[in-house]
């Protein structure tokens, strides 16, 4: 296998997409995210379906409702479904943004991830020995003016319902993170792995510090090669070089759609738009030539073929059992 896309959000339902996947030799692990209470359980079918339909290709992470307070037994439903998720196949469950930036209690109080409803769960996960895929927080530019020279303008000028800044009595980033942190640390026997860089993409010594102080977390570069690629090169050489056993590779394309219920162009073009952000993104790390990407131009990292390989397929085996 040359490559697997432990970060994904792809409806490659067609027999088009799998033999593109089979062409490239290439896995993805599409990853459900619970935007609602049952609000996501189509998507996770189609997840499941997938990976049952094409194992050598496809794999997927499950997640969990959050709370609506309005009953009890809250823990135990979510630790039934992510159980049942497992033996159906899942390989990690996913905790979202919601949590921390939208839900709130029937007080108006923003909920955390550290707050005591979840611990039950993170005792299970533990227990059960689940790697749990963490998005908490945002970059830090959510929080701040929009900004054209910004890595995530694009995002936050198309999204503004998760653009933070100006708006009252929402909770900061660095609370977010901290409560994040927290979780690691309280739970030494659960795998973590930060989404996104940690959602601390903007320096990669805060990665680099967190990945010290807690032996129980990773990361993925989902989303967040265009940091990488726009943090210094010998920076972010030296990062991936000494975190080469953390760090995971992910895309983060995103195309929920069934790929099948689309006309054979659209299909096609999406096909070829993953094709080439895989295709960049592996050559920024493995290439010292110029590599184009996001409309600019980058110097590719070279990295040892060892550290690369860990990078795109072993710690995807390792931390999912992919």
């Amino acid at each position: 296998m040359k490559l697997i896309d432990a970060h994904i959000h792809y409806c490659g339902d067609h027999p088009d997409c799998v033999q593109a996947l089979e062409a490239l030799d290439v896995k993805l692990l599409n990853v459900c995210v619970a935007y609602s209470p049952g609000g996501w359980l189509d998507q996770k079918e189609r997840y499941r379906g997938l990976a049952k339909a094409f194992p050598g290709r496809y794999a997927w992470c499950t997640s969990f409702d959050p709370p609506d307070f309005a009953a009890a037994g809250y823990a135990e439903r979510v630790i039934a479904g992510i159980e049942a998720d497992y033996a159906d196949g899942a390989c990690a469950c996913k905790v979202w943004k919601n949590i921390g930036m939208e839900l709130r209690k029937p007080s108006g109080d923003y909920v955390r991830i550290d707050d005591p409803l979840f611990q039950p769960l993170f005792d299970y996960l533990g227990r059960a020995g689940r790697p749990v895929l963490m998005h908490i927080g945002e970059p830090r530019e959510c929080w701040l003016p929009l900004d054209p020279s910004s890595a995530h303008y694009g995002y936050y000028s198309t999204h503004p319902e998760w653009h933070m800044h100006g708006r009252p009595g929402i909770p900061s980033y660095e609370s977010l993170i901290a409560a994040r942190d927290l979780v690691v640390e309280r739970n030494p026997k659960v795998r973590f792995i930060g989404a996104h860089l940690g959602s601390l993409e903007h320096d990669l010594s805060e990665v680099a510090r967190r990945l010290d102080r807690y032996a129980n977390l990773m990361v993925d570069t989902g989303a967040r090669m265009i940091n990488l690629m726009r943090a210094e090169r010998s920076d972010a050489r030296d990062f991936l070089t000494r975190y080469a056993d953390r760090v995971i590779y992910g895309s983060d394309f995103f195309e929920e759609r069934s790929q099948a219920a689309l006309d054979l162009d659209a299909r096609r073009k999406n096909i070829v738009l993953l094709g080439q952000a895989q295709g960049a993104e592996r050559a920024f790390l493995e290439s010292t030539d110029m590599v184009s990407y996001d409309a600019h131009t980058f110097p590719g990292l070279g990295l040892p073929a060892a550290v690369v390989q860990k990078l795109i397929i072993e710690n995807a085996h390792s931390c999912y059992g992919l």
